[in-house]
């Protein structure tokens, strides 16, 4: 074992860590700070030219600004618009008027909606907008940003309809994708009641509550349990999460209706059918948009993005790499025209629209800085061969205890990345490895992956550059990061005790 190979590796994400939750540095300069000492370690210690530093910076920015950044932009854009056309405040009504409860309220909208964000478009949506709501909705910021951070875990495994289990799968060479998907659902089991619950209790944590919101939470996961196990077999990977949260959705708009009593629906009669469905316009509008385009209509988007596409090619270190921008299909575009028809239909005229846009976009300077930094800093990790080294050295350490941490490497590969997806790809063939030499199935140590990377997303810098910018709270992501880790790890350690004693 190469334990000086092993200690530069870690150096960046100790660094990171140590930078952003206990010397408390802004997120942009703590980013950029690791990002610098990440390309000298590149280059020092792991032999990684100039020539592909450069290009590695290249690639990190395209797919920093396609589809991430573009989507912060145009969700913040989206509550903005709302914001300006006062229909916000209809929404607010709205969501009091289902409930007054406020741990519905937060359920309904970050497990729910949320949910159904990340299993629709994915890259952000699922942090940033139900985040953005909720501050329009009285919420305190760093609260918003901290529940759709840990809302924004289990969905991801079938986020952006399946994408990270037909990724692992690719990798590992398997080909029982309901299989896969399956072994996924079963290992999220415990995590898709634990979440809701943490949710909730973070919301109202009085001991009078407590026996309601254990209640809620089994509910809520049961069904969620249950309709994306149903997805998986009798469906396919593209629909779980998209499923289970309109399955959440209806329990807990359900769950809101019994629970409320009769007289708080008489604020039901001052809002008309018309004024209500003028003001979901730009979020109904953005739901159609991804809907319509989404990989579940397969010909029709497949049509899209054949005549609208622009793929960049880079070659670095003798491996092509490629960034492929659909214009017609990238969720930042569909953010954007539904968020300006929509606020054409609210009343706003074309002009105001765009000077929104532009405010939204001077609004997030910070976050270009700290994404960009981040994502490229993950390239160079990924390209200069730093992060395999990083999972290999947890899976020799381990040894015949490996299956309880085999989410702990998928959770460090989205830590990295920001991505369930990216984090498959880097370890889905180091997991897969392990289970042949241990006498483990493939399969199920590359559901762990997943599973793991589902909780790394909790904690990691660019999912929380997302939320701190929904929340105009740049510059408090290591904040965010010290009240995230401790459920993060907890996460993790539930799911290791998943694959260690249910393992195959």
């Amino acid at each position: 074992m190469d334990y000086l190979a092993i200690f530069l590796a870690l150096t960046p994400v100790f660094l990171l860590i140590i930078l952003l939750g206990f010397l408390k540095v802004p997120g942009d300069k703590s980013a950029l700070y690791t990002l610098i000492v990440t390309i000298l370690l590149a280059a020092l210690g792991f032999n990684f030219s100039t020539s592909s530093i450069g290009l590695s910076i290249v690639f990190g920015t395209l797919k920093a600004i396609f589809p991430i950044i573009l989507i912060i932009i145009m969700a913040i854009y989206s509550y903005n618009v709302l914001v300006f056309t006062k229909k916000m405040e209809v929404l607010k009504f709205q969501f009091s008027n289902i409930s007054t409860d406020k741990t519905i309220q937060v359920l309904l909208l970050t497990w729910g909606f949320g949910g159904l964000l990340e299993g629709m478009a994915g890259f952000g949506t699922a942090v940033a907008i139900p985040a953005a709501i909720l501050i329009g909705l009285g919420y305190k910021p760093l609260f918003s940003a901290l529940v759709s951070l840990l809302s924004n875990s289990v969905p991801t495994a079938f986020g952006a309809v399946g994408i990270p289990v037909k990724a692992i799968a690719i990798e590992i060479g398997h080909s029982d994708l309901q299989s896969l998907g399956s072994e996924v659902v079963f290992q999220l089991i415990p995590l898709m009641v634990i979440i809701p619950f943490i949710i909730v209790f973070l919301t109202d944590s009085s001991l009078k509550s407590l026996p309601k919101n254990i209640a809620l939470s089994l509910v809520v996961g049961i069904v969620s349990i249950a309709v994306q196990y149903y997805s998986v077999i009798y469906i396919g990977i593209e629909t779980p999460a998209v499923l289970g949260s309109i399955a959440s959705i209806i329990v807990i708009v359900i769950w809101a209706k019994i629970a409320t009593k009769k007289d708080d629906n008489a604020a039901l009669e001052r809002k008309s059918t018309k004024e209500i469905i003028n003001a979901w316009a730009v979020y109904g509008l953005i739901l159609f948009f991804i809907i319509g385009t989404s990989p579940l209509l397969g010909s029709f988007r497949g049509f899209l993005q054949s005549i609208a596409a622009t793929p960049i090619h880079l070659t670095i270190e003798g491996v092509e790499k490629t960034v492929k921008i659909f214009w017609l299909t990238d969720g930042g575009v569909l953010l954007f025209l539904g968020s300006v028809i929509g606020g054409l239909l609210q009343g706003a005229k074309f002009k105001e629209l765009m000077e929104v846009l532009w405010k939204s976009i001077l609004q997030l300077k910070k976050t270009y800085i700290t994404v960009t930094s981040l994502i490229v800093l993950s390239t160079i990790m990924d390209l200069s061969g730093m992060i395999v080294v990083l999972g290999t050295a947890i899976a020799t350490a381990t040894g015949a205890f490996y299956p309880l941490f085999a989410p702990a490497i998928g959770c460090l590969g989205a830590f990295l990345t920001g991505s369930d997806t990216s984090s498959n790809i880097l370890f889905g063939k180091l997991q897969a490895h392990v289970a042949n030499q241990i006498g483990g199935e493939p399969s199920w140590f590359a559901a762990a992956n997943t599973v793991g990377a589902t909780g790394g997303k909790i904690i990691s810098p660019q999912s929380i550059a997302i939320a701190t910018s929904a929340c105009n709270q740049q510059g408090k992501e290591g904040e965010i990061m010290k009240k995230a880790l401790p459920y993060a790890i907890l996460y993790i350690i539930v799911a290791g005790l998943m694959v260690y004693f249910f393992g195959k």
